[in-house]
């Protein structure tokens, strides 16, 4: 048995549950592309930022342009054997919450129930005025009835749900406001300098409290909204355990970081583990 996997299913055994920390890398195998390189470097430009989004009809019109290219990818992705895994490892009862910085679904899709989408969900849009929700896929059927010109384009899908187009290919894209009061719709998401709900990060905190340890899974952690639980296990002595391609932001926090095939090695250990019992929940209380 790799060594890896050894000391990961040791720390299940010792840990019975725990709160996952997703990121980009678990949906990479369903097509969705991750933010940055295994040194944590963008792969592509700077996401569109939030102020921008509000402030600037220019930046929503490039925005709404290049959803409606790369929306159909996130619409169509399947969930992939990071995300059963995942689920196969809550059916088990060994996890507290899920958290994902995804935005795409697929852990529910996959069968995972407690989840908490950190980042909020792109398959939601609300009117930033009067607060009105619509389904992601009746905007992306006014914005093709708004733009057949717009139709039949083919470019990079981005991770955030968009897509690589030049401005002259959105510079005349025509943009659907919100038929209740003419307000501004956003996709259900924190873009990059947007805040996170409050009461969204307090169920987070409250899981990871009651949970044994923090598990990360396919992230860098270059953005605070996750780091900061790897420092919070880490103010409350729990066991932080990385599995990501590449650099992250926590990997002095960890008690073991796992970069070579770090999804597969989960995989693997998921399929050894068996459910918890009471005596491994004793385990735990005397080492910890």
């Amino acid at each position: 048995m790799n060594e890896s996997v050894s000391q990961l299913l040791d720390f299940f055994e010792r840990y019975p549950r725990w709160v996952v920390l997703t990121g980009a890398g678990v949906s990479a195998d369903s097509g969705i592309p991750t933010y940055r390189d295994g040194d944590g470097r963008w792969l592509r430009n700077t996401p569109i930022q939030h102020q921008e989004f509000v402030a600037d009809p220019s930046a929503r019109q490039r925005y709404w342009g290049r959803s409606m290219v790369g929306w159909p990818g996130v619409r169509d992705a399947l969930p992939n054997a990071n995300h059963r895994a995942i689920a196969a490892f809550e059916r088990m009862g060994r996890v507290e919450l899920t958290i994902t910085q995804n935005v795409d679904r697929l852990h529910q899709r996959a069968g995972s129930e407690r989840v908490t989408d950190l980042h909020g969900r792109l398959d939601r849009v609300l009117c930033l005025d009067c607060g009105a929700g619509y389904d992601r896929e009746e905007v992306q059927q006014q914005l093709e009835t708004l733009n057949p010109h717009h139709q039949g384009l083919v470019a990079a899908a981005r991770p955030d749900g968009d897509a690589d187009l030049s401005p002259e290919q959105v510079n005349d894209i025509r943009v659907w406001d919100c038929p209740a009061c003419g307000g501004l719709l956003k996709p259900d998401v924190v873009f990059f300098g947007g805040s996170i709900p409050r009461q969204r990060v307090e169920e987070c905190e409250y899981a990871l409290e009651s949970a044994d340890g923090l598990l990360i899974l396919g992230s860098s952690l270059q953005v605070f909204s996750g780091f900061r639980f790897c420092r919070m296990a880490a103010a409350q002595k729990k066991p932080l355990l990385i599995l990501n391609e590449g650099l992250t932001r926590a990997d002095d926090l960890a008690d073991l970081k796992v970069s070579d095939q770090a999804l597969a090695l989960f995989r693997e250990s998921a399929q050894n583990l068996r459910t918890p019992t009471p005596s491994s929940t004793k385990e735990q209380m005397r080492h910890g």
